[in-house]
């Protein structure tokens, strides 16, 4: 799974989406569930449901009681989402776990699936600018603004590609070993959080 195939992917969840457009459409994944390519479209579906859920949450008018069901809806999509990043470092973790590592192997930074969270989240950010660029009952600054904002993301997606595709080349080769630490987030946790443990 490089780059570019992963990116295409999430094109098409992000496309799909905005066929209807709504938080609350049902997925429809066109892939198997053994199938990688099946976690990565899910992920970016998540991904997207969540960037429109920020944008509802915004809204300097919401009614509290919406805005507080809006944000625990979100807090528990990042959950998914932590999860959802896990299970794919489980898919790469088994993928190198049979190559020799060199003596001289160096980590990295961050897990090949933290790489592609950060480009799921690009791919809709270049989606919404380019709406945005195109906006025809937007003022032409407005569309000139977008339009290098988006040139800027563009430049972007070429770099974090190439860096994705060079991090799995090094683990292929031995060059870097992957180590993949869980998120072990505590305000979700009833025994963790101490307002939650309160409660109990």
């Amino acid at each position: 799974m490089n780059s570019s195939e992963a990116y295409s992917i999430f094109e098409q969840s992000i496309n799909d989406y905005h066929v209807n457009d709504n938080i609350d459409a049902p997925i429809k994944n066109p892939y198997e569930q053994k199938d990688i390519r099946h976690l990565f479209y899910q992920k970016n579906w998540i991904d997207a449901v969540q960037w429109h859920l920020e944008d509802i949450i915004r809204d300097p008018e919401i009614d509290a009681l919406e805005a507080l069901k809006i944000k625990r809806r979100i807090d528990a999509s990042n959950q998914v989402r932590t999860d959802m990043v896990e299970f794919i470092d489980s898919y790469f973790l088994d993928v190198y776990k049979s190559i020799q590592v060199k003596k001289d192997a160096k980590i990295n930074t961050e897990s090949p699936a933290w790489a592609y969270d950060r480009l799921s989240i690009l791919a809709l950010k270049i989606y919404h600018m380019k709406e945005e660029a195109n906006r025809m009952d937007a003022t032409d600054a407005h569309r000139k603004a977008c339009q290098e904002k988006l040139m800027v993301l563009e430049e972007q997606l070429k770099d974090l590609c190439t860096a994705i595709d060079e991090l799995l080349l090094d683990f292929e080769k031995g060059d870097k070993y992957m180590k993949v630490y869980k998120q072990m987030k505590m305000y979700n946790d009833d025994n963790l959080n101490p307002v939650l443990r309160a409660r109990k």
